[in-house]
């Protein structure tokens, strides 16, 4: 093993004093743990250039003191349990317990320096409607596996790639992909592979938003782009949405700030499940191409639609290179797969090259050669058919249950597409009282309030049903209504 001593052989204590005076150091500020195994006095005086007799004499001092333990055939260890007297001595001074000197964060680091930046984990539960998350036990883990086993024997996946775009065929199997299902227009020359639809965000905010530039984002909204875009120093425009999406003629009519940027959801807005009608697509590529507005086409979920017919990407419909359009894989596949894709205008992909070059050089080639393979094969879009029906089932035991117990007391939003419902219950308990009283009846739910840039209208709740059974659907609806209808002293079987 590696272990770092420091000697001086020209100071005038003796080498084998100054082996054992850090050894004894190491072990009473802890850097070495009790039970630890030491190297061997030859792998320790090949270490340190020094003769084997010096430190075995450093180690038999400290054997003597009771500081190291021998056992035939296994080698030397840290006492265990070390003498009283030891535990006495004066500790040394750890490095948790230095003082820290002052740092001075960039503008980009003080906005990181908020514990309630990133949303929280939702705590351990029994039924979890937690959003976002896909059927895992559905996943064809052995063929996954199977394709990364075909890699793995290659040698490329271990090097760097001159293409900071990506893996090219991975690219163009995505343009076939993509144009078949969501209608986008592009070459594989305009696709940036980047590591999941964040990391996405992060480069576009980086390129193009410079601190104070105005941001259009939906209102309610999603989160996380937000959030990236907050960390560049941006000012964010919030924009209503309805029940077919951004409220357009709030962009274009009244005094607004120079917008530089608009980011959307229109395939199903994030959270409210809506979809931006036709004319208000139609609307938005003209009041952005006229004002020369780039708009960020988030389309994280929209392989998953239900009973409608999906409306053409907004990225197909732009006759003006006015659209960035954003997707990944962690909602179709899995979330630690981190692989997602950029479709930038043409006039865009070198200086994004360049911007993924610097974030991390390059996404792993072994995932990115699986997958262009479960593309290619036809895995991909036989998984999403597999996945729809499934999700289709599951919404629909999710929607029945909520009105069976709740009846008029709930408004259902976006139900017809995506993984997700959100949902508003008529209550005069707090978001706070109906996560609390849900979590002691052992189930988890998100409120949908910091979804939202301004106050919220509270009792909006997104519930996620993808990696639910429909049984655990049924039981966790009927153990919120225990929870919430008790309260409006609605009586309930």
């Amino acid at each position: 093993m590696d272990f770092v001593i420091s000697i001086d052989s020209k100071a005038a204590l003796p080498l084998h004093r100054q082996v054992y005076a850090e050894l004894r150091q190491a072990i009473l500020s802890g850097r070495l743990t009790p039970g630890e195994k030491l190297p061997s006095t030859r792998a320790l005086a090949q270490l340190l250039g020094i003769s084997r007799a010096t430190v075995t004499q450093s180690y038999e001092m400290l054997l003597s003191e009771g500081y190291l333990e021998t056992f035939v055939g296994s080698g030397t260890f840290v006492c265990r349990q070390l003498p009283d007297e030891l535990l006495n001595t004066a500790p040394i001074q750890s490095k948790s317990q230095r003082t820290d000197c002052a740092i001075s964060l960039s503008a980009y680091g003080e906005s990181l320096n908020n514990r309630a930046f990133f949303r929280l984990s939702e705590a351990d539960a029994e039924i979890s409607f937690s959003y976002g998350r896909p059927a895992f036990e559905q996943f064809p883990i052995d063929l996954w596996r199977k394709l990364l086993s075909r890699h793995c024997r290659s040698p490329y996946v271990l090097d760097y790639t001159n293409d900071s775009l990506g893996y090219q065929p991975l690219r163009e199997a995505i343009a076939s992909y993509l144009s078949r299902s969501r209608a986008v227009l592009c070459t594989p020359a305009q696709i940036i592979i980047v590591g999941g639809s964040q990391q996405g965000l992060d480069l576009i905010t980086r390129v193009l938003i410079d601190r104070g530039d105005w941001v259009a984002v939906e209102e309610p909204g999603y989160l996380g782009a937000r959030r990236a875009f907050l960390s560049q120093g941006a000012s964010l425009f919030p924009v209503s949405v309805d029940q077919s999406g951004l409220i357009v003629n709030k962009l274009t009519t009244g005094i607004i700030p120079n917008i530089k940027l608009v980011y959307v959801t229109p395939s199903h807005q994030f959270p409210t499940g809506a979809t931006l009608s036709l004319p208000r697509r139609l609307e938005l590529l003209a009041w952005a191409q006229k004002s020369g507005v780039i708009i960020i086409e988030d389309d994280y979920d929209s392989e998953y639609r239900y009973g409608k017919r999906p409306i053409p990407a907004l990225q197909g419909l732009d006759q003006g290179n006015s659209v960035i359009y954003v997707g990944t894989f962690s909602k179709v596949l899995f979330p630690a797969l981190r692989l997602g894709y950029l479709v930038l205008p043409e006039n865009l992909v070198s200086i994004f090259a360049r911007a993924k070059w610097l974030a991390d050089r390059q996404c792993s080639l072994l995932e990115q050669y699986a997958l262009t393979d479960f593309i290619t094969e036809g895995h991909l879009e036989r998984h999403i058919r597999r996945m729809r029906s499934l999700y289709d089932r599951r919404r629909q035991t999710l929607v029945q249950s909520l009105f069976s117990y709740f009846g008029e007391q709930i408004e259902i939003l976006g139900e017809n597409a995506g993984m997700h419902l959100m949902v508003k219950f008529h209550t005069e308990l707090s978001d706070h009282e109906i996560v609390q009283r849900a979590a002691v009846a052992g189930v988890s739910i998100g409120a949908a309030y910091p979804q939202y840039l301004k106050d919220s209208p509270g009792s909006e709740f997104i519930l996620g049903y993808a990696e639910l059974t429909e049984q655990k659907i049924q039981e966790g609806v009927r153990r919120l209504a225990q929870v919430i209808l008790i309260h409006n002293s609605i009586r309930f079987s």
